[in-house]
This record gives structure tokens, sequence and C-alpha cells, in this order.
């Protein structure tokens, strides 16, 4: 297996990456952007794109803004709603494996910033249904809370009329480099089925779920379906990523959003950033492990990339996060499984099915992982293509704002709360220092 001489990515990366003549991936390469372009210019574009958009008596809503209880949801209504003084309908699609968490992040989201949501509950019995078929047909136990997250606000687009849905990163720019900032990609059909869907709709899903075992019809499917190109073209839909104007940097977002609004961090299993995936119990969980048997690495590694190329990490340290957390077994497994009606031994079978042969290999004892980046410290173009760390690699975690649950438990819907608790910060060794105004030092 090939990897990074700069970050960590395997060449099996699900988004497909390239090599340059030094070793150095097609996602550091477009990472390098972040140093080199006009950020001030480049938010003035932004501004003269929703300015298209704006409403001129103010009385209705200017755009769509998707959110949740975690990732970058705080940043980027704080930038569409407080910095370019838009008027966002918020639209939230209930991924049902939530913690309490990230149940307060979104009440408390809808507090501060003084926003109705617009919510999807899907039927637990349908989502259940839908998550057997998806793990059956591609060991995935995400693909309704991907395609419900990103077909909920384009549905909502074209039922209120409101063109403009501004999202915040695009993954094929920020991570692999599939785009330039330059290019100012948009939303698309063919993008979402082809990576975030992993090549499924919900007609594919609908049209194959009699073989999977399940009985799954239109009802089931329908708050999946993707407008038709006709309803589109007649409300002019459109979706900008705030990443190709703004200098993406997920963890000094997060750190601003605790500090201005009191965003809620957590402790996650299988990684070391506590800002990111704290609204589910299994994203950085079973979900992860789900994605390690498949390619052979996981989150942190992930975060170890994007860490390593913001200069808060060496690649040495990035390495030794990954052994440390890759580790880890998820304890939410027997959660999961008990929500959606599944064995362990089923689901083994279904994430055996799509094990990648570049990463694994079988033999009389076992699965085997047939290379890691462990082993690729020494590549040769290491030296050549290293970052400098230049800031530490510390983050945030707040108390939480009510007493932990002693049996963790999927949260459907549930009480928020308001009010910007103090916080710690943690080390990449785990340790951790006090925050006095919820921001780190």
């Amino acid at each position: 297996m090939r990897y990074c001489a700069r970050c960590l990515y395997p060449e099996n990366h699900p988004l497909h990456l390239v090599f340059d003549d030094e070793g150095v991936c097609s996602g550091c390469r477009v990472h390098e952007e972040k140093d080199a372009l006009d950020w001030a210019e480049r938010f003035e574009r932004l501004k003269a794109v929703v300015g298209e958009y704006r409403s001129r008596s103010g009385g209705i809503y200017d755009c769509i803004v998707p959110v949740n209880g975690a990732r970058d949801s705080y940043f980027i209504v704080h930038t569409v709603r407080n910095v370019l003084g838009l008027n966002p309908m918020l639209v939230s699609y209930n991924k049902q494996y939530n913690t309490p968490v990230g149940i307060r992040n979104l009440a408390s989201l809808r507090t501060v910033f003084d926003r109705d949501i617009l919510a999807l509950t899907v039927n637990p019995e349908s989502a259940r249904k839908i998550t057997r078929a998806a793990m059956r047909l591609l060991g995935s136990m995400y693909w309704h809370c991907l395609a419900g997250e990103t077909v909920f606000p384009v549905q909502t687009a074209v039922r209120f009329k409101i063109p403009l849905i501004i999202w915040g990163a695009h993954q094929g720019v920020d991570q692999v480099g599939m785009f330039s900032h330059l290019d100012e990609v948009e939303m698309t059909r063919k993008y979402r089925k082809e990576h975030d869907l992993m090549g499924v709709e919900a007609e594919d899903l609908m049209r194959a779920a009699p073989d999977l075992g399940e009985d799954l019809g239109e009802r089931e499917l329908r708050p999946y379906l993707y407008p038709n190109d006709r309803e589109l073209a007649a409300v002019g839909v459109r979706g900008i990523y705030l990443n190709n104007y703004i200098r993406w940097d997920t963890k000094r977002q997060h750190e601003d959003m605790i500090r201005l609004y009191g965003y809620e961090t957590a402790a996650l299993p299988r990684t070391f950033d506590t800002c990111n995936d704290c609204d589910s119990h299994h994203y950085a969980g079973v979900h992860d492990l789900i994605k390690f048997r498949k390619f052979g690495y996981g989150k942190a590694l992930d975060h170890a990339c994007r860490e390593i190329r913001l200069k808060r990490l060496t690649r040495e340290q990035g390495i030794e996060l990954v052994l440390r957390h890759e580790a880890v077994e998820p304890p939410d497994l027997s959660l999961f499984l008990s929500w959606a009606g599944m064995s362990r031994e089923e689901f083994d079978r279904c994430v055996d099915a799509r094990r990648d042969p570049a990463a694994w290999a079988r033999d009389g004892s076992g699965w085997r992982l047939l290379d890691h980046v462990s082993r690729h410290s020494q590549d040769q173009g290491v030296e050549r293509a290293r970052l400098a760390a230049v800031s530490d690699g510390v983050f945030p975690l707040t108390p939480p704002r009510a007493p932990e649950q002693e049996r963790p438990a999927h949260v459907l819907f549930g009480r928020g709360w308001a009010g910007a608790p103090r916080g710690q910060a943690v080390q990449a060794d785990g340790s951790r220092n006090s925050i006095a105004d919820g921001s780190p030092s």
C-alpha cells in the first residue's frame, strides 16, 4: 500500500486521491491553497454570490442551512446569520443515533441564534428496516443518515421555493483534493450518489429490498428521494460550500463557537477530536470500526491528516494517535445491534463482505491487515514533504450541562439547554487543562 509522504492517507481512500512525483497526495496539495489564497477576496466573492438571494423585504428566508447537534453547524449559522446578515431557514434530519450532548447542542443552537428549525424524524421502524437493508447491501449503518442529511435540505428548498442552500465544507475538496477551492464546486446529485451514498440511491435500495429480506416501499423511502430535475429547475436550487470562500479550520471554528455560544463537546472512543461528532453514539464508535474493517484505517487517521496539514501535529505524532485510537473496542456495538435488530454474527458477515482486498487478506487465523501507516514512517520523501508543527494539538473538552446517562441510549427527542459552560482542553496525550473562558489557551 502506498501512503502519502506528508499526511497519512493510503492510496485506497474511498473518495480517491492521487500522488505526485514527490509522493504527496492530491489532498495535501489542494490544502496548500489555504496558505496561498487571498481569503479576504474570496469572502468578497461569497458576499456577492449570496447577495443575489437576499430578500429585499427581509420578511422571508434568504437561504436554507442544514444543521445538527455537532460538526460545523454553529459556525455555519454564525457566519450566515451574524456575518453575512442573511435570514436562514434551518433544517435538520434526525439521524436517530443521537446522544444527549447532540440533542442539547441542537436545542441550544436554536436558542442562541433565535432561529426556527424545521426537522424531519422518520418512523424509527422504517429507519431500522432501511439500516438493515443497507448493512446487507453496502455494509453501511449510516446510509439513512447520509441520504437524509443530504436530501432533506433539497426537498425543503423545492417545497418552500428557497433556491440557495449553504453547506459547510465539501469533503472532496477538504480531504482528498478532488477539486480546487477555485473551482467553487457546488452541490450535485451525482456527487451525492457516487460518494455520499456509495452509488445507491433510495430507488436502488427499494428495488434491492426483497432480496435483502426487507419490505421497503415508497412510503418508507419517500423521505430519501431526490427531487427531479424539473422541480429543481423550477426553483433554481443551488447549493454552495463555505470552505470555497473561507479558510476552513474546524478546530479553530469550534473553539470560537465554545467561547461565543457555549457549544458542548465530548470525548469520543476512537478519535482524539472532541468536537465534530459528539452528537452520535456511533459515528466515532461502531461506524468507525466498520470503516476500519473496510479500508484498514479510521477516523483517527482522517483527523490526524487534517491536523498535520494545518501544522498542529507532526507526522510521527499523527501515527502515534492512530495506533492509540484505532485499537479501541467501540463501546456502542451492543446498543446499535439492539436498535437495528441484528445479531453480531450477521453484523460481522455484512462488514466482512465489504473488506477492501487491497487492505485485507483472510487466512486460517482470520482477517489480516496487509499494511499499516506505522510501517511507513521512514518512507522516501517524508523529510522533503514534511510540514513543521507550529501550534498545539489541544482539543477542547467542555463539562456536560447535565449528568451523563448511566446506560447509553439513543435520544429521539430531548430537552434543550442554553448557556455557555466553562471548558477543558484535551491534549494529544489525553491530559486535560482548564479553559477559564471556554476557549483554548
